[in-house]
């Protein structure tokens, strides 16, 4: 959560929507996304700088870029001020934005003076967006290389590839598939941004010729900097990127999660295997009545219940599990975990122990919580917390006794079991289906085992 004085878009927008409203979506986006809710913009309204000065190459795309972002505000209740001019970087002006996007700057386009006010912004909890060359800025400037995240070594010719969207709960991802395929200038980066940001989606290079990574190619990416936040996406090159829903939508999202509206966990992540990918539930078992239904965007979604499907084919001890979840409404589920295995769903709520997904409980009972053992901070809870309609991430960290609950990267509750009954040391792990009336989706259930 970003802490400038002028920020908490957030925890204002959830006061004034209650944790019930929906997200906000562009025009363009209802088309490319059918499965997600169609809502008001984003409360309270927030301010946006689009900065596209050139020192170097100039894409004929920027004025493109410069109508669709104008046209996302007006969709979506936020202001666009789109500027060449470099002086606009002092302390007093950039404290107006929740995010500033670099739209395919090239070369050195601000002074030591204006480089130390960025900084200064990003440090108070700014933002930045960066759009395709933006990663071709700055070589210079070491602090700018950490926030872009990797610069720019060498492209082929504009081509069609697959993108593969690693996250798809980054509200600029999460209305993808889990390929994508579009035509742009596919950008060489001089270092792999992996280990220190989360990489949202990745180039298939064997889709398209040119490309330089060694089959590890990110494309779009998102990082917590230095207090502040930074996005980044290698599209945009042609102006036909503009007017491409998909890609608008992407690109709304960064901005959105860029200036505080929307949370996601944006923490570097490799080392983890799938337990489901969306494609089938190998390994999996049905506890109890009821049933998960598997959509064709990889998408389980709770029918009936109450029940769980477990995953019988491995017990864990210690481990990273992850995994994304979104509410329809004022629905209930939850995760279990450290239970044996049994094709009663109630031994998972008599020897193990849920993590509780509802909007609306009591605060030992409610999202975040260690049901009816602990609470979360419900403070930090609702600065990480996405409404119903848009999906959150859980990370499960089980050492030893110890259970940590980050939601969307924030830490939210820490517990310790101490109940000779139960143990965190062994056992599976499951979600549930609460019942008829209660309508929650998972997507990329992963686990790291840890020493």
């Amino acid at each position: 959560m970003h802490q400038r004085t002028k920020q908490p878009k957030r925890l204002a927008r959830l006061a004034v929507c209650g944790v019930i409203c929906a997200a906000a979506l562009p025009t363009a986006a209802a088309a490319a996304a059918p499965d997600d809710p169609v809502a008001s913009p984003d409360d309270p309204a927030y301010d946006v700088l689009v900065f596209s000065k050139t020192a170097g190459f100039r894409h004929d795309s920027i004025e493109d870029g410069i109508a669709a972002i104008t046209g996302l505000g007006a969709e979506n209740n936020f202001s666009v001020t789109a500027t060449e001019d470099s002086t606009a970087f002092t302390a007093d002006n950039l404290a107006q934005y929740e995010a500033v996007v670099f739209l395919s700057t090239t070369g050195d386009v601000l002074d030591e003076a204006q480089q130390t006010a960025f900084e200064g912004y990003i440090n108070d909890g700014g933002a930045y967006v960066g759009v395709h060359a933006a990663a071709d800025t700055e070589y210079d400037w070491e602090w700018y290389n950490g926030l872009a995240g990797a610069l720019f070594q060498s492209h082929p010719h504009i081509q069609e590839a697959t993108v593969h969207v690693e996250d798809r709960a980054h509200d600029a991802t999460a209305h993808l598939g889990e390929t994508w395929q579009r035509t742009d200038e596919w950008y060489n980066y001089r270092t792999n941004p992996r280990e220190s940001a989360r990489v949202l989606a990745s180039l298939d290079e064997s889709s398209y010729t040119g490309g330089e990574m060694d089959g590890d190619h990110p494309i779009a990416w998102c990082k917590e900097y230095e207090g502040g936040r930074a996005f980044y996406t290698g599209g945009g090159h042609t102006a036909e990127s503009f007017t491409e829903p998909e890609f608008v939508r992407h690109l709304l999202g960064g901005i959105r999660w860029a200036a505080g509206v929307t949370e996601a966990d944006c923490r570097p992540e490799t080392g983890y295997t799938s337990l489901f990918d969306g494609t089938g539930t190998d390994g999996w078992s049905q506890a109890g009545p009821g049933q998960f239904a598997l959509a064709d965007d990889g998408t389980l979604t709770t029918e009936g219940g109450m029940g769980m499907l477990w995953y019988e084919a491995q017990e864990f001890a210690s481990y990273s599990l992850k995994l994304d979840w979104r509410l329809e409404g004022d629905d209930n589920s939850g995760i279990f975990i450290g239970f044996p295995p049994s094709d009663d769903p109630w031994s998972a709520v008599d020897n193990g122990y849920e993590i509780q997904i509802d909007a609306t409980d009591a605060p030992e009972r409610t999202t975040g919580s260690v049901y009816t053992f602990q609470s979360a901070d419900i403070e930090a809870r609702d600065a990480a917390l996405n409404p119903p309609g848009e999906w959150n991430t859980y990370e499960l960290r089980v050492e030893g006794e110890r259970l940590q609950i980050f939601l969307n990267g924030t830490l939210i509750n820490d517990f310790t079991n101490t109940d000779p009954a139960r143990s965190l040391t062994q056992g599976h792990v499951g979600l549930q289906n609460h019942g008829e009336e209660d309508t929650v989706s998972f997507r990329n259930v992963r686990i790291q085992e840890l020493p």
